[in-house]
């Protein structure tokens, strides 16, 4: 997750820079086909029944919704919001996760967590410090978004027994037929190879972090590895500061403070309560 986070960073301010000068159904397309381009030698060499096997395909075809749906309210966000407030939404998408995670999926989430993941969304809110145009309606294009996130999120726990090749293909071809279908009404004309290079660049990138997620959603319990998402702000001072020399603010470092404090509660927290469960019965957080 720590990593799949890094890369999701990367994608995101990747992504706010290019869809500043191309079209967003044409910087989704482009992107799409990029991953599916490098994920197809490893879906040859698994064959066709991952595909055409998947359990549950509803809820398949429902993750797909959900995925694709998070993408385009996050590039349509960011053309107009500040990178920081959108990322305030995305943040809030543990919350979510905490919250459903007991009714959809059956995992238990004590007091305790409760309380921590609290504290981390107000940490997002002091370092993030949401700017008025969180009303208009790119922010609420945002809201929508970071739902559909946590609901792709809380699909893919569902979805264990499927290959992460397997979900992340099927999310990303459903953004490649969105985006053709949406390319053509914004479509930029691009005059280098240089310039198609950084749209695939950036499919390559946000493929590798959805592997990673999935890879660790199925490994540990959605209201563990979800407020580890909370990372992204480290990695937004990085890459804020890299690419478009923001520096951070006083604000910043202490809500970072208390977010990373935060998660790193729930982390040790959940691995204290496996210690015991192993030589004691369950007891409640």
């Amino acid at each position: 997750m720590l990593l799949g986070m890094l890369l999701f960073a990367l994608n995101d301010a990747m992504g706010k820079w290019l869809v500043a000068s191309y079209g967003l159904g044409q910087v989704i397309f482009i992107r799409s086909i990029a991953a599916l381009i490098i994920l197809a030698p490893f879906l040859w060499m698994a064959g066709r029944k991952p595909i055409v096997e998947a359990e549950r395909p509803a809820l398949q075809f429902a993750r797909v919704v959900f995925s694709t749906l998070e993408l385009f309210c996050f590039y349509y966000a960011v053309m107009y919001l500040p990178l920081a407030d959108v990322m305030t939404y995305w943040l809030a998408a543990p919350i979510y996760v905490a919250a459903a995670a007991p009714f959809l999926l059956g995992e238990k989430v004590g007091w305790r967590r409760w309380t921590a993941i609290a504290i981390g969304f107000v940490g997002v809110i002091i370092t993030l410090e949401p700017s008025s145009a969180m009303f208009t309606m790119p922010a609420v294009i945002s809201i929508i978004g970071t739902a559909a996130f946590a609901f792709m999120m809380l699909s893919g726990r569902s979805l264990r027994g499927t290959p992460d090749k397997t979900l992340v293909f099927f999310q990303t071809a459903g953004a490649a037929l969105i985006g053709l279908v949406m390319a053509p009404l914004d479509w930029t004309p691009l005059t280098s190879i240089s310039e198609v290079l950084m749209l695939g660049l950036l499919g390559i990138v946000a493929m590798g972090a959805h592997m990673l997620v999935n890879r660790a959603l199925k490994i540990s319990d959605a209201a563990t590895v979800a407020p580890l998402q909370y990372t992204l702000l480290l990695w937004a001072v990085v890459f804020g500061w890299f690419f478009f020399w923001e520096v951070p603010r006083l604000t910043m470092v202490i809500g970072a403070s208390l977010i990373v404090g935060s998660g790193l509660f729930i982390f040790f927290r959940e691995q204290q309560l496996k210690k015991r469960d192993k030589v004691l019965p369950a007891i409640p957080e």
